[in-house]
């Protein structure tokens, strides 16, 4: 993707309250032992961990190495990541084998999402997590003696990817953490962490960018002109990596845009000629032989359109645009088939399917049901 953010607090995209906030905590002595940053992809939540752990290092060391601090190479800075066996790691995966990745990852990809890292590592048809090597791994980091006499600082990224085993034996070292150790945990979605651990953890709730703060961020590093990137910042819906890949690249929502209008018109189809359905049949099975990850992207691109067709339908053209890329579509049109009495059951067929996705479900089964379930909420009249 190739966009740079440091990782200083001044640097950062938006929360300035936020940012302050941590930092006067830090100022004024007030650092909890265990922290869980909790945001949405793309909202900067691991950025502003990252520049937290960075500014307690620099504030409580006597003589703090900066040079090895926006490498994200300092040895009182501890990262850990889902991970699995590549080409290049192929047994007992461990974050500290992969920091190499990490540290070009983080520097190209600051709001990067979990996809993005499989992709950095080789890894994207794989179910990365953090296992029970890590912690194991993390234990003995710990017990060596901080290489400045400050704060040691774990950090660790998509938290809720932690397995069992290595969920327990975190469990403990957050009940009885070493001297000057903070723990910063990250998440998309806490609800996956054991309670035990959230229970133990100070909460710091990362929201959505503001469209303000994403449209000056797109203007200041990509160069764009301004109402290019309101339109991009209003498709993103605060989610900053989003925003950089309609920036760099529009081949996979080119490919996701004449997936959406080819199921949409077999959808349609339906009605007239019962031979659509074996084209419904035929586009399920190309869908669900795509990996996992581009399944699930796929599907959130599908619930923008539909938002975005709402929004359209009921007059809120302030709101509201063409989100789709293909010719000869006529969004105006298909907008009108989206209301009140069907987006709520789409949404949610959708979003069911999204977790059947997760979960290893059988693609061609989650895409056929979904398509039959299209075809039906698609032709049902406004209430």
């Amino acid at each position: 993707m190739g966009y740079l953010c440091s990782m200083r607090f001044e640097n950062l995209i938006g929360h300035f309250k936020l940012s302050e906030q941590l930092q006067r905590d830090i100022s004024d002595g007030r650092v909890p032992h265990a922290q869980l940053f909790v945001g949405t992809e793309g909202s900067g939540a691991l950025p502003l961990a990252i520049a937290y752990a960075q500014r307690l290092i620099t504030f409580t060391s006597k003589n703090p190495d900066e040079k090895l601090i926006d490498p994200l190479a300092h040895p009182d800075i501890h990262f850990i990541f889902p991970v699995a066996a590549n080409d290049k790691i192929k047994k007992h995966p461990v974050s500290s084998l992969f920091l190499e990745e990490w540290r070009a990852f983080i520097k190209a990809q600051p709001y990067g999402n979990l996809f993005d890292w499989y992709q950095e590592i080789n890894i994207e048809n794989k179910q990365g997590q953090i296992g029970v090597d890590e912690a194991q791994d993390i234990i003995k980091s710990l017990a060596l003696k901080s290489y400045e006499g400050g704060y040691k600082i774990v950090i660790v990224w998509m938290a809720e990817k932690m397995n069992a085993a290595a969920s327990n034996k975190l469990l403990k070292l957050v009940e009885e953490p070493p001297a000057k150790t903070v723990f910063l945990l990250i998440a998309e979605d806490d609800g996956q962490i054991l309670d035990t651990i959230r229970s133990r953890c100070q909460y710091v709730r990362v929201p959505h960018l503001t469209q303000t703060d994403m449209v000056k961020a797109l203007v200041d590093q990509f160069e764009l002109d301004k109402i290019v990137a309101q339109r991009i910042a209003v498709q993103a819906h605060g989610n900053f990596n989003k925003a950089a890949d309609l920036v760099y690249s529009d081949s996979e929502e080119q490919l996701f845009d004449a997936w959406f209008v080819q199921w949409v018109r077999s959808a349609f189809s339906v009605k007239q000629k019962k031979s659509a359905v074996n084209d419904l049949m035929v586009w399920s099975l190309e869908v669900s032989k795509t990996g996992r990850e581009t399944q699930k992207r796929f599907i959130q691109h599908c619930l923008h359109i539909f938002r975005q067709a709402l929004l359209k339908n009921y007059g809120m053209n302030s709101l509201a645009f063409d989100p789709l890329t293909t010719d000869g579509f006529n969004f105006d049109k298909f907008a009108a088939f989206i209301h009140e009495g069907n987006i709520i059951p789409i949404r949610e067929a959708l979003e069911e399917a999204f977790i059947h996705v997760s979960r290893n479900g059988n693609p061609k089964l989650i895409w056929t049901d979904l398509s039959l379930d299209l075809t039906r909420l698609i032709h049902k009249k406004a209430s």
